[in-house]
């Protein structure tokens, strides 16, 4: 999860860093950070249309001119043309609904996130479409053992 945090750095997004990664077989494949499509001004430059419509987190994802972290790790493996299907997706944060129907239609099977989004819409379609999803947990300070939950709990 360090390096999903390492890609969120990238982002431009005035609210939330982002960061999302697809592995398979132990291999990175793609990563993604939000911010502005290409060969735009990002919301560092031009303010961030959000904040001055006073939108709150979670509603009118049309009203923003970024794309989320994971959108952008889809986006940059198709451009690059590789494949996805069966990967693990690595987020700094829960799927969006929008995202979350990208991430079931390109056949990822796996989502491994650090924090919770207030979407449940989101949470049920990928319950729903038996995408697998697990909170990681860090452990704590002087502890040792696994990253990830235990098999069997925090999962939906």
């Amino acid at each position: 999860m360090d390096i999903t945090h390492l890609v969120s750095k990238r982002s431009t997004c005035l609210r939330r860093q982002v960061g999302a990664i697809l592995v398979k077989d132990k291999k990175i494949l793609a990563t993604g950070y939000n911010g502005a499509p290409s060969r735009l001004d990002h919301c560092l430059e031009v303010g961030c249309l959000r904040e001055e419509k006073g939108i709150p987190s979670g509603e009118r994802h049309e009203l923003c001119r970024g794309l989320h972290a994971e959108q952008n790790a889809i986006i940059q493996a198709a451009y690059h043309g590789v494949g996805i299907q069966g990967s693990t997706l690595y987020c700094t944060n829960h799927p969006c609904t929008i995202c979350s129907k990208m991430i079931i239609n390109a056949g990822i099977h796996q989502i491994v996130y650090e924090e919770g989004y207030a979407d449940s819409l989101a949470t049920k379609m990928l319950k729903e479409s038996g995408v697998k999803t697990e909170k990681f947990s860090r452990p704590l300070k002087g502890e040792g053992g696994t990253s990830h939950s235990p098999p069997g709990t925090d999962k939906t």
